[in-house]
């Protein structure tokens, strides 16, 4: 299963990404809006962990972008 993990905390990030990776799954991580909505309209993902407040591009932004784009991968919105 692949995730993409979009978050702009490295500390956070990275905990994500080990602890997915350590349950089996491959993940990719992007620290930006601009750079999630890059990499989930290039790469076929089974689940994206999408931040809210990022640089570049909020999430909510990128999370209607993919919807626009008939994009239906299942997002799961983090907050603080």
């Amino acid at each position: 299963m692949r995730v993409l993990v979009v978050e702009d905390e490295p500390r956070l990030a990275e905990g994500l990404r080990r602890g997915l990776v350590a349950e089996g799954f491959a993940v990719d991580v992007v620290h930006d809006g601009v750079d999630g909505l890059w990499m989930a309209r290039e790469e076929n993902y089974d689940v994206i962990l999408l931040d809210i407040m990022l640089p570049g591009m909020n999430g909510y932004k990128v999370c209607q972008a993919l919807r626009e784009d008939k994009i239906w991968t299942p997002i799961l919105m983090l907050t603080a």
